[in-house]
């Protein structure tokens, strides 16, 4: 059982050191708790910056100079009284003023708490809680995008519109197995058939997009591969923008697995670097074109980079057979040297002058989202979404075959539709177990 009845404090802010940092505080205790942290006498006016020295923990002497803010609830956050503090960036002094509130009567909230305070207070439903972890951790545009908009609630209104219809079916059901003997008659098969119809078409429309929608929020492994000394690594500092992999004339150069995250048209990609494929020899080289190997097996996205320059070898035809199941896209590099030959399909690249490097981004983000437009924000992006409103299809889906063969009364058609409707229900937090709470907010950074 979630404790809210208590007073919670932590550091709203990153850890390190800063210009400032801001401490945070909720609950029932939180003015008091800050008006015996202070050396104010005056009472704080809600909602107004307010310049205050601030004590230790142990010492009843000043320590530093802040800006508090009193919000009263339950127009906060969290629903309770809420206080924040800004101080000066010390990591020192920010751990002090932790300390003293808690020494006044505060706990040091978990990870998530304020957020999961939020949730049970009615303030945010859980899809809104879980877009305020995914706008934190949003490593592009795109990403913060789309986080922005399931935290302004466009997610839960389609859900709530989808949840509307559907209890109006139910409810008109049900009235029909409530006067069975009375005549009355609320809603016929045709009108239950095509209601039924229009529900379960809303639910394709969120899932149509939901590969991509999960490409934005997750992003996307791509491994560049291909023998030594044929570009990998210039191609690969030229897509990151720095000289990440070292580059030199020397074959087997790169022995190791280099990533660096790129932002490719909104798609946050782990870019890696891998050894040569070849046969080697050396027992270091070996282990770096085996580590290479496992990285390919699990990539979204393989680039296979033969050289333009010279013909194509054994190792080459020996990697492109072996990936030609695979995702793959497949460069010609040195595109500024004379070409030895000129590869069938393949996007000609050169690292040196930047040539071909929009094509293959382009190619990328075709080949992993498909030829939808990923700048426009999808709906759904959250595997936890996803799998109820895709249970809640198949409900829905059995419920109106049933119908359409006409072998089914009220009451087993019911089942099926309150069945889809607990799955909205779980999906905005209406309905939820305290275990996938707690899935959900562990993941959060403390403070939040």
């Amino acid at each position: 059982m979630f404790q809210t009845d208590d007073t919670i404090v932590a550091l709203a802010t990153p850890d390190g050191r800063g210009a400032l940092g801001v401490v945070r505080i909720s609950g029932p205790r939180a003015l008091d708790i800050v008006r015996a942290l202070t050396t104010r006498r005056s009472p704080f006016e809600p909602r107004r910056a307010t310049l205050t020295r601030i004590r230790g923990a142990s010492d009843a002497s000043a320590i530093d100079r802040v800006i508090a803010v009193c919000y009263p609830a339950p127009h906060t956050y969290t629903g309770q009284d809420v206080v924040e503090i800004s101080a000066h960036g010390s990591p020192v002094l920010l751990r002090t003023i932790v300390r003293a509130a808690v020494d006044a009567g505060a706990r040091l909230a978990r990870r998530g708490e304020f957020t999961l305070r939020a949730f049970l207070g009615g303030r945010i439903d859980l899809v809104q809680a879980e877009a305020v972890a995914d706008l934190i951790a949003a490593a592009t545009p795109l990403q913060a995008r789309v986080a922005f908009d399931q935290l302004e609630g466009t997610l839960t209104g389609r859900i709530a519109a989808l949840d509307a219809d559907l209890f109006d079916l139910v409810a008109r059901l049900e009235a029909c197995l409530d006067f069975p003997d009375e005549g009355y008659h609320f809603i016929d098969a045709d009108e239950t058939r095509q209601r039924i119809g229009a529900v379960a078409s809303g639910i394709d429309a969120l899932l149509a997009d939901a590969r991509r929608g999960r490409l934005v929020r997750e992003g996307a492994t791509v491994v560049l591969a291909g023998r030594p000394n044929v570009g990998k690594s210039s191609l690969f500092n030229a897509l990151a923008g720095a000289d990440r992999a070292i580059v030199t004339s020397v074959p087997g150069t790169t022995r190791d697995l280099i990533t660096e995250p790129v932002d490719i048209d909104g798609i946050a990609v782990t870019l890696v670097d891998t050894a040569g494929a070849h046969d080697a020899t050396d027992i270091v080289e070996r282990e770096g074109v085996a580590r290479g190997r496992q990285a390919r097996d699990v990539a979204d996205l393989l680039v296979v980079v033969i050289d333009r320059s010279e013909p194509l070898t054994a190792d080459d035809q020996a990697l492109l057979a072996e990936t030609s199941s695979r995702r793959r896209i497949v460069v010609a590099s040195k595109s500024d040297l004379p070409a030895a030959h000129v590869p069938d399909a393949a996007i000609a690249v050169s690292a040196t002058t930047g040539a071909g490097l929009d094509r293959l981004r382009c190619a990328v983000v075709r080949e992993l989202a498909g030829e939808e437009n990923p700048r426009e924000s999808p709906a759904l992006t959250n595997l936890r979404h996803i799998s109820l409103l895709a249970e809640a299809r198949e409900l829905i889906g059995r419920a109106g075959a049933a119908l359409a063969e006409g072998r089914v009364p009220e009451e087993f058609l019911l089942s099926d539709l309150q069945s889809a409707r607990m799955r909205f229900d779980e999906v905005v937090g209406a309905r939820t177990s305290d275990d996938v709470l707690n899935h959900i907010f562990e993941k959060f950074c403390i403070g939040k």
